[in-house]
């Protein structure tokens, strides 16, 4: 992988550990079950505010800076939330999707704690190599994260967890001696670990060109100003992708299936 785009996704993935330690045992399990020396990651997924200085624009330039190209647009109505997804021309590299809230489609409460909390960060920051897994820039209190938890979990996870990635997702494909998605599952809920089965265990199909699961969030302390508490930190993913009429494998998302992979984060 290109040096650049190798200690960025480093640093993601370093950061992503700290918080979500059962990506390392999942990590360790499908290297031995599957014969898979290298586990490549087929993306990852950042969240945000679509307030001045940190929108989805900012978070992007990183990689566009990097050499990856726009892809897809998508809207979750109903999670008040835009997203792109971007590409590199190198298709090892991984792909990445960034979302951001619609702040002002929210009640004016939730607005109002949002902008409390941006409105104590630098956003001259947002430039810096390191900002993408630099987490919070704010002080929150345990009051204000459930009271952004009552009507947005997208809010209170930001809140909460600030700028990281949200996730990481295995190829399906590139796994040696598994290669379906279903008996992905089967490894991962033998091993003990539970999926999110938000519009069933397995999200899309080969009829849209890509099947999804995701295991739910762990659950890592946070120290609020009040007091600590756990709460659903990041989670894993697992993408098996098909080939489009073209004879190319598809590259994109589904709309549908992400909405439901977003309840990974769930307070459960």
């Amino acid at each position: 992988m290109h040096t650049q785009v190798s200690d960025l996704f480093d640093g993601l993935w370093n950061d992503y550990l700290h918080i979500t330690p059962s990506a390392v045992k999942i990590h360790d399990l499908l290297t031995q079950t599957t014969n898979s020396a290298h586990i490549v990651n087929d993306h990852i997924a950042l969240r945000t505010f679509n307030l001045p200085g940190i929108g989805l624009s900012k978070l992007a330039a990183h990689f566009l800076n990097l050499g990856y190209k726009q892809g897809g647009d998508y809207d979750f109505a109903s999670k008040k939330l835009t997203a792109q997804h971007f590409e590199h021309p190198d298709p090892t590299v991984p792909k990445v999707f960034i979302s951001e809230l619609r702040v002002d489609e929210m009640s004016q409460a939730t607005q109002s704690i949002i902008k409390d909390l941006v409105a104590q960060m630098d956003t001259s920051v947002v430039t810096n190599n390191d900002f993408l897994y630099s987490g919070t820039h704010w002080q929150v209190s345990s009051e204000q994260y459930k009271a952004l938890l009552a009507e947005s979990e997208y809010a209170a996870w930001m809140a909460a967890w600030g700028f990281r990635a949200n996730h990481f997702t295995v190829s399906v494909n590139h796994l040696n001696s598994v290669n379906e998605l279903s008996d992905v599952n089967e490894l991962l809920k033998s091993a003990g670990f539970v999926l999110n089965t938000a519009g069933g265990e397995i999200k899309g199909s080969e009829e849209v060109c890509l099947a999804q699961s995701s295991t739910m969030a762990d659950k890592a302390s946070v120290a609020f100003t009040d007091k600590t508490i756990d709460i659903p930190s990041c989670f894993y993913e697992f993408a098996q992708r098909y080939k489009q009429s073209n004879g190319e494998y598809y590259q994109g998302f589904v709309a549908a299936s992400a909405d439901k992979i977003f309840e990974s984060t769930n307070v459960n």
